[in-house]
C-alpha cells in the first residue's frame, strides 16, 4: 500500500520549524513496508490545503497528516479534510471529556476555542492525545485511511507509535529492512567506485551511498514477507562491503556515530583521552562528552587558541612555535604529547589550523589543518586542507580529528598485537 505524508503550517514553509515529522512518519512507514511516495508541506490555507488532500486521496491509500489541529482560527486540517471527504464535523464526547480533564489536571480553565478540538469528522474515530489538548482522528473512507495527528514532535510521535502504528502494521504486505555501513577514511567517489558493481543493476536489496562531514554511509535495503527473510538478503551485500572496506568500517548500527564508536573503542581496550583543540575551539571534546558513558574514558579538554596557552597549558616549546609556528606538524605533535601528559591519560587527539576568513599566508593558506595523535608514547600527525567558510573548515577538521584518531589507534593496537605474535613464538 502507498502511503502520503501532508506536513501542515506556514512556519514550516518559511524555514522558522524544521520539518522533523516528515523525516519520522516516512521512516516509520518504511520499516512497516508501505512505499511513500508523495511528500507534500502545505501552509495553513483552506485551499492549498484542500488541493492537497484531493490529490492525496486520488493517488495514495494511506494519508497521514501533521499540524493545524489547534484552537485557532488558522488551524484548519480538520476542516478542510472533513470537506474533501463530504463529512460534516460532530462534537466527540469523548475528545470533549479528555480536553477538559487536561485542564483540570492542571487548574485550568478552557477558552471557548478549546472545544473546537473536540469537532471530528462524522464517522471518525478519535486518538486520544497524551501529551496535549489535540486529539488526533482516524477515518476510513471509500478504501482510503487517513489520519490527522498534532504538529508538535513530542504529540506526533507517541501518537503515531501507540495509536496508528499498530492499526497500519496490519496493512502492510512487506518489511522493508535496512541497515547502515559507515566506513571513514575514504572519500564519497572513491568509495562509491569500489562498489560500482554492486550499484549497477540492482533490485533487491538495494544499496544506495550517502555523504556527511567526515564520512560514506552505505544503506542496503532489502524488502520482503518477514524480517528474517529481508535480513537474509541483507547479509551477503553486508558481508561483501566488509570484505571491501575493512577497518574502515566503524559501524553497521544506524544508531551509532563515530563518536560513540571511539568511545566504545577506548572502553574496549581501556584507554582514557584527552583533546587539546585551537582553531576547532572544542568541538572535538564536544562531540565526544555528548555520548554516554565518555566519562569513563574522557579525562579533560583543552582550548589552547592562544600560543601563551598552548605553551602554559600543554608545555609546546617557545621555540617550535617561533620556528615552524602555531599551525605546524611540530605544534600538534607537541599540543598531543603536552595534552596527555597534563591529563594523565593513555591517548590524546590535537588540532591547530587556520578557519579563516583572515590569517592564511602563501605557504599556509586557509583551511590547512594539522592533527596530532598520542597513543602510550607514540605520536602522529597529519596535514588536511580544507575549503568553504569559516563554519565549515571547523566542523571538517573535527571530523577528520575523530577519523585519525581512530585510525592511529587501530594501528597501534594491530602493532603491540604483531608484538605479543612474536613473543609468543618465541617462547
Amino acid at each position: 500500500m502507498t502511503v502520503e505524508i501532508i506536513c501542515v503550517g506556514t512556519e514550516l514553509l518559511l524555514g522558522n520549524i524544521v520539518n522533523t515529522n516528515a523525516a519520522f512518519l516516512a521512516e516509520q512507514c518504511a520499516g512497516l513496508g508501505l512505499s511513500c511516495y508523495y511528500q507534500t508541506v502545505v501552509g495553513d490555507n483552506r485551499e492549498r490545503l484542500l488541493d492537497a488532500v484531493k490529490k492525496g486521496l486520488a493517488r495514495s491509500d494511506i494519508l497521514l497528516l501533521s499540524g493545524g489541529l489547534g484552537p485557532t482560527k488558522d488551524d484548519l486540517t480538520k476542516e478542510t479534510v472533513a470537506e474533501a471527504l463530504g463529512l460534516p464535523l460532530e462534537e466527540d464526547a469523548s475528545s470533549r471529556k479528555l480536553i477538559a480533564d487536561y485542564f483540570a489536571a492542571r487548574g485550568m480553565t478552557p477558552a471557548e476555542s478549546n472545544w473546537k478540538q473536540a469537532l471530528i469528522p462524522k464517522g471518525a474515530q478519535c486518538i486520544e492525545n497524551k501529551n496535549g489538548t489535540a486529539p488526533g482522528v482516524g477515518i476510513c473512507r471509500d478504501g482510503r485511511y487517513v489520519f490527522l495527528m498534532p504538529g508538535p514532535p513530542n504529540e506526533l510521535k507517541p501518537m503515531f507509535t501507540e495509536s496508528v502504528m499498530p492499526f497500519l502494521r496490519t496493512l502492510g504486505q512487506e518489511i522493508i529492512e535496512s541497515v547502515t555501513v559507515k566506513i571513514v577514511g575514504i572519500g564519497e567517489s572513491a568509495a562509491e567506485a569500489m562498489v560500482a558493481d554492486l550499484m549497477e543493476n540492482q533490485s533487491n536489496p538495494t544499496l544506495a551511498p550517502y555523504a556527511k562531514t567526515g564520512e560514506v554511509h552505505f544503506r542496503i535495503t532489502a524488502k520482503a514477507e518477514s524480517r528474517e527473510a529481508a535480513a537474509a538478503l541483507i547479509a551477503p551485500v553486508e558481508k561483501e562491503l566488509e570484505a571491501r572496506f575493512g577497518r574502515h568500517i566503524y559501524t553497521v548500527r544506524a544508531e551509532v556515530t563515530l563518536e560513540q564508536a571511539l568511545v566504545e573503542l577506548l572502553l574496549g581496550r581501556g584507554y582514557t583521552m584527552t583533546t587539546a583543540e585551537s582553531c576547532t575551539g572544542g568541538m572535538v571534546a564536544a562531540r565526544i562528552v555528548n555520548v554516554p558513558g565518555a566519562s569513563q574514558v574522557f579525562r579533560a579538554g583543552f582550548v589552547t587558541y592562544a600560543n601563551e596557552a598552548k605553551a602554559g597549558l600543554l608545555g609546546v616549546k617557545e621555540d617550535t612555535l617561533r620556528t615552524f609556528g602555531a599551525v605546524s606538524s611540530q605544534t600538534a605533535e607537541e599540543m598531543a604529547r603536552g595534552a596527555a601528559r597534563a591529563a594523565g591519560a593513555d591517548t590524546a587527539v590535537s588540532v591547530t589550523g587556520i578557519a579563516g576568513p583572515d590569517g592564511g599566508t602563501a605557504e599556509k593558506p586557509v583551511g590547512l589543518v594539522y592533527i596530532g595523535v598520542y597513543v602510550r608514547g607514540q605520536v602522529w600527525t597529519a596535514e588536511c586542507r580544507f575549503s568553504g567558510n569559516r563554519a565549515k573548515i571547523r566542523e571538517s577538521a573535527a571530523a577528520a580529528a575523530l577519523v585519525e584518531f581512530r585510525k592511529r589507534i587501530l594501528e597501534y593496537q594491530a602493532k603491540e598485537g604483531e608484538k605479543a605474535d612474536g613473543r609468543e613464538q618465541q617462547i
